[in-house]
């Protein structure tokens, strides 16, 4: 098997993405996807998992699309589900997306929520860490300083936030940048509240929007 490298995006590729139909309305929507979310998360973390009522036109039941993080985890899930009973009577019909042709997306960067729970499964739980080198307020940097605002006109709170992380067993580590944003009314004293609650935002759920070229070496 070959090794295949994982990037911490929004999966679109067509490899990653698997459809499951003629699914039952033999169990409530609810039971289904929890069966449907063991299933098929023992193939690799998934990163979402949608269930869908079939056209008023079918049969009732149900069809779903499940994006994994990898494309040999899909491929392992096709091949080891297809046509099998799993959680119902009948066998279920899972195929991995058609590729498209002519259709570019650019891809998007994952929330920290998803990177760690990405992390977590490939690197272990103690595989990796991460700390916060910097953290700005960068609020009002795009703004005409000529321009005057209105006591009740919101305002967008904008921090910047550079976080470093390392893989120890590796000797690796990278750095990256990451942007939260807020609008808030400007009036009642709230503002100060608000720049504190954006700024643990970022510290929990920041979003990289940006990569060092290379990691460098501890």
């Amino acid at each position: 098997m070959e090794p295949e490298v994982l990037s911490f995006t929004i999966p679109i590729e067509s490899n990653k993405i698997v459809f499951v139909w003629r699914i039952t309305a033999q169990l409530p929507e609810g039971d289904i996807y929890c069966s449907m979310q063991k299933v098929f998360s023992q193939f690799g973390p998934l990163y979402s998992l949608k269930l869908f009522p079939n056209a008023s036109v079918a049969e009732p039941g149900y069809y779903a699309v499940i994006k994994y993080f990898s494309a040999q985890s899909a491929k392992r899930a096709q091949a080891t589900c297809d046509k099998k009973n799993l959680f119902q009577d009948t066998p279920v019909k899972v195929q991995i997306c058609v590729k498209q042709k002519g259709f570019p997306y650019k891809s998007l960067e994952l929330y920290s929520h998803k990177c760690q729970e990405l992390a977590n499964h490939y690197l272990g739980f103690n595989g990796w860490s991460k700390k916060i080198i910097a953290l700005q307020n960068i609020t009002g940097l795009d703004e005409d300083p000529e321009e005057e605002s209105k006591p009740e006109e919101k305002t967008k709170l904008r921090y910047l936030c550079v976080v470093e992380v390392t893989l120890p067993y590796h000797g690796i580590r990278s750095r990256g940048v990451g942007v939260a944003e807020a609008n808030i009314e400007k009036h009642n004293g709230e503002e100060e509240y608000a720049h504190l609650w954006v700024a643990n935002l970022l510290k929990s759920t920041s979003r990289l929007v940006r990569e060092t070229p290379s990691p460098s070496h501890i």
